[in-house]
């Protein structure tokens, strides 16, 4: 006898200028999650503040097929990307918006994916709560809502009734992760096999974080840090660092933590790996040559910091960032 299955009710709030990739996540990935009879487990619903024209931000604009009534019938509701003013630049909601979330259920799920969870934040929902966004807007996202515990090395934080995720991209591993937390891994990894993509990713969003050279500049620690930068495969000490500043050892520490808001010895490190992530990139260079042209030393030490910069292998980095 077949079992009646209700399906998980879904409605994606696109909000002008939404992020056009963004919203079709959320309908292509759960709605392939279905059980082994190709039932559907999701009803995903894309919704607006009303039914007009929705600009995509790239190039189109879609008429959503529902009204922010589906809010108040959804099981989850997800926010993705968005380029919308207020929430982005102003820390507040627009007046429609407020009123619309407000419609949403006590208990009901909410997700972001991107810049979604500004509007999360702007709404105070994130307030003293673990969340992530694309590491682009950290800074921004920091500017507006410091009382959130934003971490933007993580590819989703599920934090309960509350999940974010980073940036585009970010929103499948989000949605695969809603799939196995309601329906089980089998169920996640069938809907990945048909999107084409991994069940899981390894590591977090700081492997896709661009590397920065600052510029040398004249003034305090800089010009000791370009050269630091140009120099990485050699012992670096903090006492030869200070003494190419003009510095005691104590005035160059604060004066550097001031300059960077890191140690010094905290800053060295991050640019070994992150030196050492370029070459992995760019070159042939075995594991063992990557870490000493870093500075790291061993293999095996550069195994363990980028796994605890990053949280990937020097291999499985190389595998994803380098083509064959």
């Amino acid at each position: 006898m077949a079992v009646h299955i209700t399906p998980h009710r879904v409605a994606v709030l696109a909000l002008e200028p939404v992020v056009g990739f963004d919203l079709t996540i959320p309908p292509t990935v759960l709605g392939e999650a279905t059980t082994p009879d190709g039932t559907r487990l999701y009803d995903v619903k894309i919704c607006g503040l009303d039914k007009t024209p929705i600009h995509a931000g790239a190039g189109f604009s879609l008429i959503p097929d529902h009204g922010v009534e589906a809010l108040a019938e959804a099981d989850t509701v997800i926010i993705p990307g968005t380029y919308i003013h207020q929430p982005r630049h102003e820390g507040t909601l627009p007046d429609d918006l407020a009123a619309a979330l407000a419609t949403i259920r006590p208990g009901t799920r909410i997700a972001s994916i991107c810049t979604g969870a500004f509007v999360l934040a702007a709404a105070g929902l994130l307030d003293g709560r673990p969340a992530t966004t694309h590491w682009r807007r950290a800074d921004a996202f920091r500017a507006l809502y410091p009382k959130v515990l934003l971490d933007e090395d993580l590819l989703f934080i599920d934090d309960g009734d509350i999940i974010t995720s980073a940036g585009l991209a970010a929103g499948v591993d989000l949605c695969l992760h809603l799939i196995r937390r309601d329906f089980g891994s089998e169920v996640a990894n069938r809907s990945a096999r048909h999107c084409v993509v991994a069940p899981w990713r390894d590591g977090g969003q700081s492997q896709f974080i661009e590397r920065v050279v600052p510029d040398e500049g004249t003034d305090g620690t800089a010009p000791t840090r370009a050269w630091a930068l140009r120099h990485l495969e050699e012992e670096i000490t903090l006492s030869s660092m200070a003494a190419r500043s003009g510095m005691s050892v104590r005035t160059f520490s604060r004066r550097f933590k001031a300059e960077t808001g890191q140690s010094p010895g905290s800053w060295l490190l991050q640019q070994r790996v992150r030196h050492a992530c370029h070459l992995l990139e760019t070159t042939s260079l075995s594991v063992e040559r990557v870490a000493e042209a870093a500075g790291l030393g061993t293999a095996a030490s550069l195994r363990h910091h980028l796994r605890g910069e990053i949280g990937v292998s020097p291999l499985a980095y190389r595998k994803t960032f380098r083509a064959s």
